[in-house]
């Protein structure tokens, strides 16, 4: 059975250097990046266009500048806004980076709390306020010097990072209940997640998702929503989708079998839903896309 990464354990940068930058174009790359959480802390950085980021019961529109911050764990995902684009650039990094040794005072004082929610950053800044103007040139430099063929790059690199830790550190807080409610629903919300993925192909209702989170049906499907900004029979009927599409560029497979492969027993239904999705045909995706 194929998926979508949810938690993602892949490595990013060097087990040495647990540092990188990406760059993602939405729908260039791919037209949506869904809802997942890695142990790294990320930093979106817009580029230019528009597109969506969903975090901590949030969606936010970005635009040029714009700038998200998502601490480790925090549950987000990438979409495109209608038919526009977006480029942006993602920074990621594992706090282990700026950790000296055990016991690191610094380390314990601010970042730990930050790993593990104690305290809480502002998830979304807007390219013309303080907090983003103050970020923005460490953050471009880490973007134009991404290179890691020249000496000193790793230098640059911990210094930025701890520029920006400490810039944020400025427009921290305590987390109070809320937060952490938020927290214990998300936990139990990646409890969903993953067995949307390993189950994607049988059917799923809402009771037996609401019954994995240990919520009634109604509690569940509220915060859900809150949570994705999306209805949980729309997040799983657009997460088979994102799978269907990925076995049909393989173009090994019957639409038939697709279809069934990724719980739509009902083949109008399925070419309905891709084609209201992809704004093609399964047919014409399979044959015209690749």
């Amino acid at each position: 059975m194929e998926h979508s990464t949810l938690h993602e354990n892949k490595l990013h940068g060097k087990i040495t250097f647990p540092y990188i930058v990406y760059r993602g174009n939405i729908p260039e790359y791919i037209s949506s990046y869904p809802l997942h959480w890695h142990d790294e802390m990320e930093i979106i950085y817009v580029v230019s266009g528009t597109g969506y980021v969903t975090a901590d019961t949030c969606r936010y529109l970005l635009h040029p500048g714009d700038i998200v911050l998502l601490p480790p764990q925090i549950v987000h995902s990438i979409e495109q806004f209608e038919e526009t684009s977006m480029e942006y650039f993602n920074i990621l990094f594992h706090f282990s980076l700026l950790r000296d040794s055990a016991g690191d005072s610094c380390f314990e004082k601010y970042l730990r709390p930050l790993f593990e929610h104690q305290i809480t950053l502002p998830l979304y800044l807007q390219s013309t306020k303080e907090p983003a103007l103050l970020l923005k040139p460490y953050l471009e430099d880490l973007i134009s010097n991404r290179s890691q063929s020249y000496t000193g790059y790793e230098l640059m690199v911990k210094s930025n990072l701890f520029a920006i830790m400490h810039l944020l550190n400025k427009y921290s807080s305590p987390a109070d209940e809320e937060n952490r409610s938020i927290r214990n629903a998300s936990d139990r919300l990646k409890k969903v997640l993953l067995y949307i993925r390993e189950n994607y192909d049988q059917e799923i209702s809402v009771q037996t998702a609401a019954s994995i989170c240990g919520f009634s049906e109604s509690h569940f499907m509220k915060l859900f929503h809150l949570l994705t900004g999306s209805s949980f029979t729309q997040y799983l009927k657009n997460y088979r989708l994102e799978i269907a599409a990925q076995q049909l560029l393989k173009g090994d497979q019957k639409i038939t079998e697709i279809a069934q492969n990724t719980g739509f027993h009902n083949l109008s239904y399925f070419t309905r839903s891709f084609t209201e999705k992809y704004g093609m045909t399964p047919k014409k995706y399979q044959t015209g896309v690749k």
